[in-house]
């Protein structure tokens, strides 16, 4: 046999609810503790009251076990056995325990039926409980505590504020506001950034109006170099309508006086004492990615994801035309554009690792910076901020291959004035002039030879053979100088100018430091590429060759925002919002060039003390 423990509640309407569960054991605890099988919560009943026990033949043991009495059937006893087929009531407390044999499905089964049938012990009524663990009974109800409360907290954080903020004086011209506690503080949802924090002192600065939001006039009065996107009636018109959503939005915020597109909906503040934070990239292509529909004027492509949905790149090319006058132009790299710079350049000769180029870098020897064939950093040297390059010098980058040395008066070298063509017309006409026979080794024309100190003797050397052996004249000399063959000619486009003092001109070289204009990127945080990976210079035949990347070789490594396979790359990591020529704020605050650059910079310091 088994037992079937049924409780029965009902609801304020009268309605019974039973609960039935099933025990497949001989016997069952009763009592207050939560342990018990039949649970009773009554202060009246102790935590282990009784026991109810199967005898056998339908007999049911009921007996006490905490020493205090049971009334079975109107009787008072802490021990009895009764017949589950004549049935029992056992009342321990304020509940009823009717016993009963089940019938049908439930016969050879014993019914113990639950039911409270009497008030809780007044100890233990849930109202008086709360009378006597709460302070119900001496504060006010919750009614008037709710009120209290909320005229409280429009006096402290609304009321005092104001009148903080309305009736403070003024501090004098220049002056910072007392640091001190002032009650329109408590209005701040948090510091300032850093880059602000020299205005923690004075609210008025950016909150020109006491009670109102920041306007786009006290961001100006600081921040003049400002992009075209401050203009609010453009920037409308590129967001597009939207929806109803963003449409309500609007007509709420202009009501108080926040009109769409001001410099806070991007330049968040308040929001710790750190560095203000990147703009998200949707904040962008909310406009971009389908502006052309909208701003039908503007000549910027759409953009929505750079891993997807970017257009090619367009570098600024600079242009010499042939009247001389330089230009530039931003082309796209899709139609495989050249540039005219003004030199003559072939990338594959110089980086050629078997050729005379590579044979004269490895005679040159590594106390000269070289002794390997040329690479491109023999030319090519990062500036002072480590992500971009300084503009290649001849003194420095082409001269010990190119020499221009002329002449040698004792033991000093004299050379052909580089960039100066008048000049250089001058030097040979004096050197003439003043009854040298010989035409200088610089005007012979580009032979081969080991540059450094060994060359400077061998022009001294050729210098006195010549003044025996040849003759010559100073025009010969300086048509030599800049034809076929000559120093100048072989670097340079060479003109001429009909003028008998200055027949020559050398093209003006227009070299590009910065290609993308509109765009920044870092090479600093990319040093554990080799150049060739994304510049094809060793095939480059000639200067007008434009080796830049086109942007499915970036996007090999770079994806968009929330690319998980590639790095992430927002707009922010390459372009900037304002209009400077620095570097994005993510480069700026070292985000982006994070290790390799550091790595550079202890590279340059190690040069720099010879260690």
């Amino acid at each position: 046999m088994s037992f079937i423990v049924r409780k029965l509640a009902r609801t304020a309407d009268g309605r019974e609810i039973v609960r039935s569960k099933s025990f497949n054991r001989p016997q069952l605890t009763v009592g207050r503790g939560t342990e018990s099988d039949i649970h009773l919560p009554d202060l009246a009943v102790t935590l282990h009251h009784a026991m109810i026990r199967l005898v056998g033949n339908g007999q049911v043991e009921i007996s006490a076990t905490a020493g205090l009495p049971i009334v079975v059937d109107g009787n008072q006893t802490e021990h009895v056995t009764v017949n589950a087929i004549s049935g029992a009531d056992v009342r321990i407390g304020s509940h009823d325990i009717r016993v009963s044999a089940g019938e049908g499905d439930e016969a050879g089964q014993v019914i113990l039926t639950v039911e409270r049938v009497g008030a809780i012990s007044n100890s233990s009524e849930a109202k008086e409980e709360a009378k006597v663990f709460s302070l119900a009974s001496v504060i006010p109800g919750k009614r008037p505590l709710a009120w209290t409360f909320v005229i409280a907290i429009l006096a402290i954080f609304l009321a005092w504020p104001l009148v903080a903020s309305f009736s403070r004086a003024e501090p004098e011209a220049g002056a910072a506001r007392a640091k001190s506690f002032h009650a329109d503080q408590m209005w701040s949802s948090g510091a300032l950034s850093q880059v602000h924090k020299g205005l923690e002192n004075d609210c008025r600065a950016c909150h020109v109006n006491g009670g109102s939001s920041v306007k786009d006039e006290a961001c100006a009065a600081c921040h003049t170099a400002v992009h075209d996107h401050a203009d609010p009636a453009r920037l409308q018109v590129a967001m597009g309508k939207g929806g109803i959503e963003t449409r309500f939005k609007r007509v709420a915020n202009g009501l108080f006086n926040r009109p769409p597109g001001r410099c806070v909906e991007c330049h968040t503040e308040h929001e710790g004492a750190t560095a203000m934070p990147a703009t998200d990239e949707r904040f962008c292509t909310n406009c971009h990615k389908d502006m052309k529909g909208r701003l039908t004027d503007t000549k910027l492509a759409d953009a929505a994801d750079f891993g997807d949905d970017h257009p090619q790149f367009m570098p600024t090319l600079r242009m010499v035309s042939a009247a001389g006058v330089p230009s530039a132009a931003r082309v796209s790299l899709d139609g495989k554009p050249t540039e005219n710079n003004g030199l003559k350049f072939p990338h594959d000769i110089h980086l050629s690792a078997t050729n005379g180029v590579a044979q004269m870098a490895k005679m040159l020897g590594k106390g000269e910076g070289y002794g390997q064939p040329l690479a491109c950093a023999n030319c090519h040297r990062r500036d002072a901020t480590g992500s971009s390059f300084v503009a290649v010098d001849m003194e420095a980058d082409c001269q010990a291959c190119h020499s221009l040395d002329f002449d040698a008066v004792g033991g000093t070298i004299r050379t052909l004035r580089h960039g100066d063509p008048a000049q250089v017309v001058a030097d040979i006409r004096a050197f003439y002039s003043s009854g040298g026979q010989y035409r200088a080794a610089a005007t012979q024309g580009m032979d081969r030879r080991r540059p450094g100190a060994f060359a400077n003797r061998a022009v001294a050397v050729n210098y006195a053979q010549g003044q025996v052996a040849r003759g010559g004249t100073a025009d010969s000399a300086i048509r030599a100088v800049f034809s076929p063959g000559g120093a100048c000619f072989d670097c340079h486009v060479i003109k001429p100018t009909g003028d008998a003092r200055t027949p020559f001109a050398v093209a003006p070289v227009v070299l590009t430091k910065r290609y993308m204009m509109k765009g920044w990127f870092d090479h600093a945080a990319h040093d554990t590429e080799k150049c060739e990976s994304c510049h094809a210079v060793k095939t480059s035949k000639l200067s007008s060759d434009v080796n830049l990347p086109k942007i499915a070789r970036c996007q090999d490594c770079h994806g968009g925002q929330d690319a998980h396979k590639q790095v992430p790359s927002s707009c922010a990591m390459c372009h900037d919002y304002h209009r400077n020529d620095f570097a994005p704020l993510m480069v700026r605050s070292g985000k982006v060039r994070g290790k390799a650059a550091q790595r550079l910079d202890d590279k340059s310091n190690e040069k720099a003390s010879g260690s």
